[in-house]
């Protein structure tokens, strides 16, 4: 689903990581933190983290660890001072190098105060190596055609949030426990999903579906003998598990 938008072997990024520090307003911090709903149970990672104000500001205010990620040894100095001087350092940690070539796959939160242009490339990273769910929260700049699931304004600034959407595309069958059979085909561009739906063999409509990290609802009409039904899963591998305490409860499989 999401090869499309990976970029050849061998790119150089380096060359093209001109971006200029801008430190970022304490009401814009206070607001992506808001807008990801940071707790002390997330991992954020800060790539491009600067003097280290939104890691420094999360383990304040949230108790969340955090990751800086910078090329600049100034500012991962300073960072690291910072954190120091408010007694914060024992959740935030700088790490000095690319954050093209960083492990990213621990994060829960990803911010970003970078350039479109940046997002754009980073943008494949994202979505191939984080977890379903992981919230990315960006100042001032999109991910082009990828459109935010949440958004924001503060201090003069636009702010993004985006979640990472599980990989759903494919085509999945299930039985309920009447004995039902059903078949959806599933497309997936990011976030968005469309289907196509049968039931018995029958073609049916799908009234409804909404995706939303590893969590799917897909609301499939019924035929003559049978009313809409309406399934919750979160996708573990290559099924689709009911959540718990749902009426219509169903694993969907992959074939």
């Amino acid at each position: 689903m999401f090869s499309e938008f990976i970029l050849d072997d061998g790119v150089e990024f380096n060359s093209d990581l001109n971006v200029p520090f801008v430190p970022s307003d304490e009401l814009i911090v206070e607001s992506m933190l808001d807008l990801a709903r940071v707790t002390s149970q997330d991992l954020l990672f800060d790539l491009g983290s600067g003097d280290g104000r939104i890691l420094v500001s999360a383990a304040m205010g949230r108790e969340a660890r955090g990751v800086g990620v910078d090329m600049d040894p100034l500012r991962l100095a300073e960072g690291r001072e910072f954190a120091a001087s408010m007694s914060m350092d024992h959740l935030v940690e700088f790490i000095e190098g690319d954050f093209f070539n960083a492990d990213i796959s621990r994060a829960t939160v990803v911010t970003l105060y970078l350039l479109q242009s940046i997002n754009l490339l980073l943008r494949p990273k994202l979505l191939t190596e984080l977890k379903p769910g992981t919230r990315i929260i960006s100042n001032s700049f999109d991910m082009g055609e990828w459109e935010p699931d949440d958004r924001c304004y503060a201090a003069g600034s636009h702010i993004y949030k985006w979640v990472i959407p599980a990989n759903v595309a494919g085509v999945w069958e299930w039985q309920t426990q009447d004995k039902q059979h059903y078949k959806v085909a599933l497309s997936q561009t990011f976030q968005r999903v469309s289907a196509k739906a049968w039931v018995n063999d029958t073609p049916v409509e799908v009234l409804a579906s909404d995706l939303c990290g590893s969590r799917l609802m897909l609301t499939i009409a019924g035929t003559d003998l049978n009313e809409p039904r309406t399934f919750y899963w979160r996708t573990v591998g290559e099924q689709l598990q009911a959540r718990a305490g749902e009426t219509d409860y169903a694993t969907a499989t992959l074939i």
